[in-house]
């Protein structure tokens, strides 16, 4: 293997893909340079919106505290909007005379601003500008990650650990801040400390409706109108923690989640000008001992579901599950067996390092040997291809682009986030929305851009006699930029 060829596939298998630079360090160590991203980059930046400032952000990328603040004021205003417009739609004794105005006819109701058209405009106000700074500040990391290690830690993670905006305007609000907070902190730390995180988060809270669940036996279900939801307890087990495999009975669930009632979101306004986003409300907490997977828990309130995630974190079934996932993920569809025991070993050895064990991923024969048969999921693809062309999309067509594509933006199909498997996005639909958007690129660099030296810059160490064909042969250079963003060197990690 080439030191191109090795320095491709730290690109293109464990990073965003190469850039118009090249692959600089990596071209002599990429193991090295692979191992570099595992310290902490700069956390994310962006600058004030226009709406943002109208609707009196401290910063372009606030914290959960100040966004739970803006959610409480924004739903104060919607509740506001939706009684004027009531108001206005009751008929009025003396409405009934008609008036011209300056433009002549024009009723008077007909010159006044319409309340439901006022109430849709500003219902998107709030998303609108959170996302959009949310999407600019990733935008910019991805662009300038040297290789983009760390980032793609931070999209598995994020996957692993899955929420959606389509759960409503809190989850759409929160979820770039529960990826900056919960995410991408703790993705080269401790597993423990990213497991607590990302179930704390308000955003985890809301989306799997935890925040809602009550003990049966608490004070506050004395009137038992209120019940227990085991969502957030079985996707911890099943997703996040053990695996569909991993010795938990419904039992387990039920228990659990009588273990972790109380846990939710903070909203007084003293938690949250303490800056605090999670909340423990003892008053929902379900007393007493509860047994998950044959252990016996005491009740110490809050604490009682910390020790539990604790063991999850530290159980043999989640060191299988997260070695499995990263193999599948960075290697193989169908993980090595061998690769996949090592990781695991290599967790329970440094007690969930996480670092410890990409480190182990990295240093591995069957990483930077097997073959590549891995499909970019549409947003790495969107991203190699805009580090390829180094053109960045702003945050609007940016989501457009991914929606189009099938993968949009923190808005995965369910608790299980977007597969990682090349059946589920190499298909004929999802190919044909490939092309137009791949088509759609090499329009706007056809003139200054030469794709046989694109594809010699962009696939050096992949490139294939076959790919070179039909590159020079191609009839226009947009058709040629096309090929070299469409050929299977490029589209395979």
């Amino acid at each position: 293997m080439t030191p191109e060829t090795r320095a491709a596939i730290a690109f293109s298998r464990f990073g965003l893909g190469v850039t118009p630079t090249g692959y600089g360090g990596a071209l002599g160590d990429p193991q090295a340079a692979l191992k570099a991203e595992l310290k902490a980059p700069k956390a994310l930046s962006a600058e004030l919106s226009p709406i943002q400032k109208d609707l009196s952000f401290s910063t372009a990328l606030p914290g959960s505290p100040e966004l739970l603040v803006q959610i409480r004021d924004y739903n104060q205003a919607r509740r506001m909007m939706r009684e004027k417009a009531a108001e206005a739609e009751k008929p009025k004794a003396t409405d009934n005379a008609m008036s011209n105005d300056m433009a002549g006819g024009m009723s008077n109701d007909m010159a006044k601003p319409d309340p439901k058209r006022q109430m849709a405009d500003d219902s998107q106000k709030l998303p609108q500008a959170v996302l959009q700074a949310e999407g600019k500040a990733r935008i910019d990391a991805w662009m300038n990650a040297p290789v983009g290690f760390h980032e793609r830690l931070v999209m598995f993670w994020a996957n692993h650990f899955a929420v959606s905006v389509d759960k409503g305007i809190p989850v759409r609000v929160l979820a770039g801040a529960y990826e900056r907070e919960a995410i991408r902190p703790h993705v080269t730390g401790k597993f423990r400390d990213l497991l607590l995180a990302a179930e704390r988060h308000p955003a985890m809270q809301t989306y799997l409706d935890n925040d809602a669940s009550v003990g049966p036996n608490s004070q506050a279900n004395r009137n038992a109108k209120r019940g227990l939801n085991e969502n957030l307890a079985r996707e911890i087990l099943e997703l996040h923690t053990l695996g569909v495999n991993g010795g938990y009975s419904q039992a387990d669930v039920t228990s659990f989640a009588k273990v972790i009632t109380g846990w939710g979101v903070a909203r007084t306004p003293r938690a949250l000008a303490d800056g605090d986003s999670f909340q423990f409300n003892a008053r929902a907490h379900e007393p007493g001992a509860h047994v998950v997977l044959g252990k016996t828990y005491s009740d110490d309130g809050e604490r009682q579901g910390v020790r539990v995630l604790e063991d999850l974190a530290r159980h043999p079934a989640t060191a299988k599950h997260i070695a499995t996932k990263l193999v599948r993920h960075f290697v193989a569809d169908q993980p090595p067996p061998a690769l996949v025991d090592r990781l695991a070993k290599r967790f329970t050895e440094t007690d969930g390092d996480l670092s410890a064990v990409y480190t182990a991923l990295i240093d591995a024969p069957e990483s930077w040997e097997a073959p590549r048969t891995k499909f970019r999921s549409p947003q790495e693809y969107l991203i190699a291809l805009l580090r390829a062309t180094g053109s960045p999309l702003p945050p609007q067509r940016l989501y457009q682009t991914l929606r189009a594509m099938g993968q949009p933006l923190w808005q995965p199909p369910g608790p299980n986030g977007f597969s990682d498997m090349a059946a589920v996005w190499a298909t004929p639909e999802g190919l044909s929305t490939r092309l137009d958007v791949t088509y759609q690129f090499a329009d706007r660099f056809a003139a200054k851009t030469d794709p046989r030296e694109f594809a010699e810059s962009r696939l050096s160490g992949l490139i294939t006699d076959a790919t070179r064909k039909s590159v020079a042969q191609a009839e226009t250079r947009a058709q040629g930029l096309s090929i070299v963003l469409l050929s299977p060197e490029f589209m395979r990690r």
